[in-house]
């Protein structure tokens, strides 16, 4: 308890309506494939705006580990120049160490396929309860030996490549219900097996299909070669050669944008995040629309060149009823936030591939909303939270499950309630290195 109190961090209090501009690092989820894109390539690729935060580097890790050059630029730490390894095979007899972030942990192990010897996986504890299963079963169907050194399906465990992969296209199926990843972690290397890859997708629903898409899109833009049959949820992938533009500018983090987007809906006035892009593959991108629905002024300036996604409320928040949120389930805990204060329930359904990210997100949601007395409850397939009249929310200490969306859903909490504490605001670093400092200056 003791070293809990002294890891508490006050969220701020808005006393104004806030008039803001938030420039928001590069996209943790471009950035990491763009790393794996870069690393499956020939020739050196340089990625400008490449978000430096604990997943991205935890991602240039495990790629020097297995002998990737991942060399940053000593006047801007967000360009990096990636140079795959000389010899088109990666290292072998490695350590792997994902954290927590799974990107690393699902995007990572296809790479071992290609490795000269056995590739050992690990990562943070918490990270052992992350499913891995769906992607470890497509290597072993690509002809990978996988040992497992504790429960089947989870980190830590080990990754023996095939002596010669399949010379013919390799039909493997998963059951990737549980993370858009992995399927994605499979389309990433697919064109690099010698007859190519055709994956088909084995569960009822597809989580986060705007993900898959962006895997889809970055993979085609390095060697123009997946067929996308999504009624069927089938992916075919044409073996050629990998190589991204030897320049690669990273988008802003649309997702990275709703704390402080939809902080403009809580506290009320507005915020602007530039460099908004007019078309992407990110599901943040739905967010402007999300917001809308929830009662915001949204337009897009151009100013001096630059596009911005520009949000303005009045403190009012529109529940939304029944709301699907399948193709963005990585902003339900900000738009959770902003629903805490809103005049209606709202279900938020097909979120239920939740429960397997960084933490049980959708209980972990439950519990911090009951918390300051509010009303939520876990969906078979989601969330429900019932707002209840603002007075009776209340102070608390939040807790965050190392979960960095939950360290800033509990910070936009704290605009309108007073005295919410969070704890280890700090894992907030995993996508966004400085956010207390940009939070700060959005309320100065």
């Amino acid at each position: 308890m003791t070293e809990q109190l002294s890891n508490l961090w006050p969220a701020p209090l808005a006393t104004r309506p806030l008039n803001a501009t938030v420039t928001v690092p590069g996209s943790k989820s471009l950035s990491n494939r763009y790393l794996i894109l870069a690393a499956l390539g020939n020739e050196p690729v340089t990625l400008v705006g490449l978000l430096r935060s604990r997943d991205t580097d935890l991602m240039m890790g495990a790629l020097e580990a297995l002998g990737v050059r991942c060399d940053v630029d000593t006047t801007t730490d967000t360009t990096v120049t990636v140079t795959p390894p000389s010899s088109g095979r990666f290292n072998g007899n490695v350590d792997v160490f994902c954290g927590l972030a799974g990107t690393v942990m699902r995007f990572v192990p296809g790479l071992a396929l290609f490795a000269d010897g056995p590739v050992h996986f690990d990562g943070d504890e918490q990270a052992y309860a992350r499913p891995m299963r769906p992607v470890l079963d497509g290597l072993k169907q690509l002809g990978a030996k996988i040992e497992y050194h504790g429960e089947v399906g989870r980190l830590p465990f080990t990754i023996t490549p095939p002596t010669e992969l399949p010379t013919a296209q390799v039909r493997v199926s998963i059951d990737s219900s549980g993370s858009s990843q992995f399927i994605s972690g499979l389309l990433l290397i697919g064109s690099k097996l010698p007859g190519g890859l055709r994956l088909t997708h084995t569960g009822e629903k597809t989580p986060s299909l705007p993900h898959i898409r962006m895997t889809v899109a970055d993979v085609t833009g390095a060697c123009g070669a997946i067929e996308a049959d999504e009624s069927a949820r089938t992916w075919t992938v044409e073996p050629r050669a990998i190589q991204l533009s030897d320049k690669v500018t990273v988008e802003p983090d649309l997702s990275n944008a709703a704390p402080f987007l939809g902080a403009a809906l809580i506290a009320g006035g507005t915020v602007r995040v530039p460099h908004w892009p007019e078309t992407t593959t990110q599901p943040g991108g739905l967010l402007p629309g999300y917001l809308e629905q929830m009662g915001a002024k949204v337009s897009f300036p151009t100013i001096d060149g630059v596009r911005y996604c520009e949000v303005t409320g009045d403190g009012t928040v529109r529940g939304l009823g029944s709301f699907d949120l399948t193709a963005a389930g990585e902003i339900a805990p900000s738009l959770a936030a902003i629903l805490v204060f809103a005049d209606k329930p709202t279900d938020m359904v097909g979120i239920g591939h939740l429960r397997g990210h960084e933490t049980n997100r959708l209980e972990a949601l439950v519990n911090e909303i009951r918390r300051i007395g509010g009303v939520a409850e876990e969906l078979p397939d989601g969330l429900r939270i019932e707002p209840v009249p603002s007075e009776t929310l209340h102070e608390a200490n939040m807790e965050t499950y190392a979960d960095h969306r939950m360290a800033t859903f509990a910070t936009m909490l704290g605009l309108r309630i007073p005295d919410i504490q969070v704890i280890n605001v700090a894992t907030t670093r995993k996508t966004l290195p400085d956010f207390v400092g940009m939070w700060n200056g959005m309320l100065a």
